[in-house]
């Protein structure tokens, strides 16, 4: 794990590993005391193909908001693990979708990960996300006590 400053007061940031590489200055995640925060996530992986984007036997774009989203929770808990948490421990997400006509199928994905007792959710449709290709973004904070020695990295 790489990580950043690591402060008495419990702060820590880290790029992990085996992740795609962020495409800024920023971490996977946060922690900041009981609380992890996850930056924006993609389907994007460590190799830079996106899941759930392909072309067609034309050569056009076959881009799977299904697949995407899949893909993007399975990173969002990947980076928790990683930070001691899961996905379990998350209470907030917000998605950006390119396009509201994904939300159908964001959401019956969404409902394989999270019930009516996940997190609490916000959705919003976005212009643009940083690659063509991608249909969807999502951001994650997790409470996961510090003192809780099982999962604390």
């Amino acid at each position: 794990m790489t990580t950043g400053d690591k402060s008495a007061a419990g702060v820590l940031s880290a790029v992990l590993p085996g992740r795609a590489k962020p495409r800024g200055s920023y971490p996977h995640f946060r922690r900041a005391g009981d609380f992890i925060f996850v930056s924006g996530t993609s389907a994007r992986r460590a190799d830079d193909s996106i899941a759930g984007a392909g072309l067609d036997t034309g050569g056009r774009p076959l881009l799977d908001i299904r697949a995407q989203t899949r893909a993007v929770l399975e990173n969002i808990r990947d980076i928790l693990a990683a930070a001691g948490g899961a996905l379990a421990d998350v209470v907030e997400v917000s998605t950006y979708l390119v396009n509201m006509a994904d939300f159908a199928g964001y959401n019956e994905v969404y409902g394989e990960f999270f019930g009516y007792d996940g997190p609490a959710r916000t959705t919003v449709a976005v212009a643009a996300l940083p690659h063509p290709q991608l249909l969807i973004e999502i951001k994650a904070v997790a409470y996961v006590p510090a003192a809780d020695s099982r999962r604390h990295p």
